[in-house]
């Protein structure tokens, strides 16, 4: 089969087009012959830097959510059968290698695909709704009337999780660049902030729920804008000295990392399919131009996601 496949960590230029072998599926995996990759942030981080280091040894296929149709089902699986349409994040953290024509994992890594949408939009859907889900699910619990704070909200996971926030009754204040405001409001945020000519953390207050997806000193930025008995949801880390400072203002915090689960993704799958939940696909690469999509990406110059087509 055709995949993306780097053989050493570097620029996107290291990713090239091969043929590899296929993967067979064990009795209890599913294989899926893959229309659309979604493209994420973890997909490059990786690529420049091995995560954990011990187990990576290229050459390695980068990727982890897929939409594509059941080619094969092991003898011990039961939810899926051949020619079903399915939607999925695989194995994330581990390496799933979803660029390629081919993938295989078991079966409650994926869901059936939203009716009425296409595997290219399915594709994008997976890792930025779910953490979304699980975020508010295992620390945020966002409810109807609360404030919620979601920066980069422009992006794959904020711009779906405006979305969520909304879905559950909350007042969404996003931070995104001015030329991306229009988008962010599109999806029914109820204020953006420009972060590049506002500080963000003199211009809100009073919040009670923040979604990071920044990193860097958002955490230590944010603390100070949460009432007592709110909550950060953490997407791209926090320091020990922000841990410390929120547990001793009291504040619940968690380093979120999103895991498979079928069970958010079939929920997911239903909002997309009555068109509660709408994920935004910037651009549509061939698999062959994944470098590119890479680049991309590191750039920032785009909004929601960006899909691989098989």
């Amino acid at each position: 089969m055709r995949a993306i496949v780097y053989r050493s960590f570097g620029e996107p230029e290291v990713l090239e087009l091969a043929d590899v072998p296929r993967p067979e599926p064990q009795p209890h995996e599913v294989l899926v012959r893959v229309k659309a990759a979604g493209v994420n942030p973890p997909d490059w981080k990786l690529r420049r830097a091995p995560y954990p280091p011990d187990y990576l040894e290229p050459p390695l296929i980068p990727g982890w959510d897929v939409s594509g149709v059941v080619e094969e089902a092991g003898a011990y699986v039961g939810r899926f059968k051949p020619g079903d349409e399915v939607f999925g994040m695989l194995n994330f953290p581990l390496y799933a290698g979803a660029y390629a024509e081919y993938v295989v994992a078991r079966p409650r890594q994926f869901a059936l695909k939203p009716a009425g949408i296409t595997h290219t939009q399915a594709a994008a859907l997976p890792m930025g709704a779910l953490t979304a889900w699980q975020g508010f699910a295992d620390i945020a619990g966002v409810s109807p009337g609360q404030r919620v704070l979601v920066h980069a909200a422009a992006g794959g996971v904020g711009h779906l999780t405006v979305q969520l926030a909304k879905l559950r009754g909350a007042y969404v204040i996003g931070t995104a660049r001015a030329a991306k405001h229009d988008f962010v409001r599109g999806l029914g945020a109820d204020e953006v902030i420009d972060y590049t000519a506002t500080d963000f953390a003199s211009a809100v207050s009073g919040v009670d729920v923040v979604v990071d997806i920044v990193g860097k000193d958002y955490p230590a930025r944010s603390l100070p804008l949460i009432r007592p008995g709110g909550a950060l949801v953490a997407v791209s880390g926090m320091t020990p000295e922000d841990v410390a400072a929120y547990t001793e203002a009291g504040v619940r915090h968690g380093l979120f990392v999103v895991e498979p689960d079928h069970a958010a993704l079939a929920a997911v799958a239903g909002l997309a399919a009555e068109g509660s939940l709408n994920v935004h696909v910037d651009r549509v690469f061939p698999l062959a131009e994944a470098a590119k999509a890479h680049a991309l990406m590191e750039s920032g110059d785009f909004v929601g996601k960006l899909v691989l087509e098989i």
